[in-house]
This record gives structure tokens, sequence and C-alpha cells, in this order.
């Protein structure tokens, strides 16, 4: 039996797909600022970046004050649509409740907002299972920083060694190899395989319910 005593999740593509309002809500943004449409793929390759980096790789325009005036845009119509677009994966409350039954912390690590992560886990009834979550207004410095990891782990008073992050990108195998704790993938975004090879996986799980196999090693 694995001894983790905390797990701490990304959010997007991790937990949720919420790529339907990302497309809407970045391409809300760019026609704002005068910019065509960008291809689905290539928004949903964005998901899991900031927004700041997300507006710089899809314009190729690294002007602070435009990245500003994107985020704005982005939000005013994410307040709008996000929430109502987010589906949760439909093997994360069994994977949440089983958990918790184990006595597992669990907690929320992205760079998502952290209230509008809040209510969409409201919506579904799934907040109750969460210990913490940090969003990405609760930080400065962005993933692959581990700041807001390592927040996390010191508010809930665990132990690096005790704890693992599970997501479903590279930047969140950097995260966790920075902060230094051990990382599980999930291929339910739209990195493949391969690509995780790098790094040092603890594991890599085709959905959320193979995450429940680490605990039974």
């Amino acid at each position: 039996m694995n001894n983790y005593k905390a797990v701490f999740f990304d959010f997007d593509y991790t937990l949720a797909d919420s790529s339907k309002g990302v497309i809407e809500c970045i391409n809300y943004a760019l026609q704002k600022m005068g910019y065509p449409k960008s291809s689905p793929e290539s928004i949903c390759r964005t998901i899991g970046l900031t927004l700041t980096d997300a507006y710089r790789q899809l314009s190729k325009d690294t002007s602070d004050s435009n990245a500003i005036l994107f985020r704005q845009h982005f939000k005013e119509r994410a307040d709008v649509v996000m929430c109502d677009s987010t589906i949760i994966y439909n093997t994360v409350e069994s994977v949440l409740k089983r958990l918790k039954s184990m006595n597992v912390k669990v907690g929320i690590v992205s760079t998502k907002y952290r209230y509008r992560i809040e209510d969409i886990l409201k919506r579904d009834g799934l907040l109750q299972y969460f210990d913490i979550i940090i969003g990405g207004e609760d930080v400065v410095a962005h993933k692959p920083d581990p700041e807001g990891l390592l927040e996390a782990i010191s508010r809930l008073e665990c132990q690096k060694k005790d704890t693992l992050y599970v997501g479903d990108s590279t930047v969140d195998a950097k995260t966790a190899e920075n902060a230094g704790v051990d990382f599980a993938a999930v291929l339910t975004g739209t990195t493949e395989w391969n690509e995780f090879l790098k790094y040092s996986s603890r594991a890599v799980i085709k959905d959320l319910s193979g995450l429940l196999d680490i605990f039974e090693e």
C-alpha cells in the first residue's frame, strides 16, 4: 500500500474538460483585439498555460499591456460561459471519495482562477472533497514555478516525500520536479505519453481511475 498522505491535482484537462469554454473565450478576446480566430487545436495546446503565455503563443505579440487587455477580455467572457461549459470527468468523484476514505488530503494547484474552480466544483457538489485550492490569483510566480504547490504543501502541513502531484502536461511535470515531489501524468489532455518520458513520473495513467492503482501497489 502506497503511503502518500496528500494528492494535489491540476484542474484543466486533469479533473475537467474546459476546452469548449476556453476556445470560446480566447477567440472572443482575440477578436476584440483585432486578431482572427485561432483554431481549436492551437488553443487547446495552450490550456494549462497562464493567459499571458497563451496570448503570446497565439498572437506572437510580447507586449505586456496587450496581454493585460487580452486577460480582461477573456475574463469578461469567461465569467458568462466558463462554468456551464466545463465538464468534470466522470471518474473524478469516485476517485475523490476513495482518497478521502483513506484519509488522504486532497487539493488543487492550478493557473485557473480559484473562484472559477470553486464555482464549477460547487455546481457538481464536489467542493467538499478538497482541503485546499490554490489558483492563479493566489501566487506571484506561476507553474512551472513551484510556489503554488509548495504553498499547498505547507498549509496542509504535509511533507514532500508524502506528496503526489497529478497533472496532464509537461508544465505540471516540471512543477512537481521543481517542488521536489512525485508526479503522476494523466493522458486526458493534449500531451502524449512519450512527452512525459524525460520526466521522472511515478506513473502515466490513461485517466484518473488509474490513480487508485498507485495506492494499491
